[in-house]
């Protein structure tokens, strides 16, 4: 008898387990937790950008190892970052089920598909939108008190698709807080480096979400969503979107200029260009088969490999 207790408890523990990973693995794929590759480099840009600038500062007043100095604030950045994201994916799923649930493309979302409630998707929203402002106040007044207007601008992105076609620029906007945002975390104090990076990936991002949009460009036209595909047509939203990657690509050339930056980062922002031409030489108005390659792929290169040579340039002397 206690053997098959033994037997059924395992068999229960299991079910449980299984229920519980899958349930992360939902969530995860709710919020598209791999598109956080986006914008968390150019954040870890801004935190060590404010490294080295509070260092240059304060190395003779504090003589405790960085790693004990700035971990934890590393922690909460990368915390902020993740909760930030999750709160606005999960939010956009929910303020969007309906429209979703009609788009063949999207149809096979966790919420349409019943994967996930709605009112589960808005408290998990609440959830980590709560635990955003709890790792800012952990940081530094200045993040605490601007903890609200970066909620309200990811939050409000979700229904700028309902009446402007420029809800492009305001997801753009949203990202771009991740490197001003860690260097705050840092420093307390703005400055115009992190900006030009924040600049930078208003910018490519915005960009980058118009080729997206080019999927949805019938949809949106057809059930009165706002686009910049569905405004003025796939080629003209090509050439805007050509457009805003080479004002992204001015910028990080003009931080490099402004932030006397070396070989290190400029064989980065080789890379960040080629990766922004790559993208517009795969995807055409009447062939989007590469949309995702593009999206994905092209974009996910450009912000790590440019970070990875950003860094370098930065502790290589």
């Amino acid at each position: 008898m206690n053997g098959y207790n033994d037997f059924c408890n395992e068999i229960d523990r299991r079910k449980n387990k299984t229920y519980f990973l899958n349930t992360v693995k939902n969530y995860l794929s709710l919020i598209k937790f791999s598109h956080t590759i986006f914008a968390m480099p150019f954040a870890i840009i801004g935190f060590f950008l404010g490294v080295l600038h509070h260092e240059s500062i304060n190395s003779q007043v504090n003589s405790a190892p960085p790693t004990v100095r700035y971990l934890p604030v590393f922690i909460a950045v990368i915390l902020c970052m993740v909760f930030a994201r999750s709160a606005a994916m999960a939010f956009n799923r929910y303020l969007d089920r309906s429209f979703d649930a009609r788009n063949p493309r999207t149809a096979i979302r966790e919420i349409p598909q019943g994967i996930i409630k709605s009112n589960s998707a808005l408290l998990f929203v609440i959830v980590c939108c709560i635990s955003f402002i709890a790792c800012t106040f952990s940081i530094n007044r200045i993040c605490f008190y601007l903890s609200p207007v970066a909620l309200f601008v990811i939050l409000f992105y979700s229904y700028t698709k309902r009446f402007t076609a420029l809800c492009h620029l305001v997801l753009g906007v949203g990202l771009s807080l991740a490197p001003i945002g860690a260097y705050l975390a840092v420093t307390g104090a703005f400055a115009l480096l992190p900006l030009l990076f924040s600049f930078a990936v208003i910018f490519w991002v915005s960009g980058f979400d118009i080729i997206y949009a080019l999927q949805d460009e019938e949809f949106d036209r057809s059930n009165q969503l706002h686009s910049i595909p569905a405004a003025i047509g796939k080629g003209k939203a090509l050439r805007v979107s050509e457009l805003l990657h080479l004002l992204s690509a001015a910028c990080v050339v003009y931080a490099g200029v402004y932030g006397k930056f070396g070989t290190w980062y400029w064989s980065g922002v080789a890379v960040f260009a080629g990766m922004l031409l790559y993208q517009h030489s795969v995807v055409k108005p009447n062939d989007l088969r590469r949309v995702n390659l593009a999206f994905m792929t092209a974009n996910g290169i450009a912000s790590v490999v440019f970070a990875v040579f950003v860094l370098l340039d930065l502790f290589i002397k």
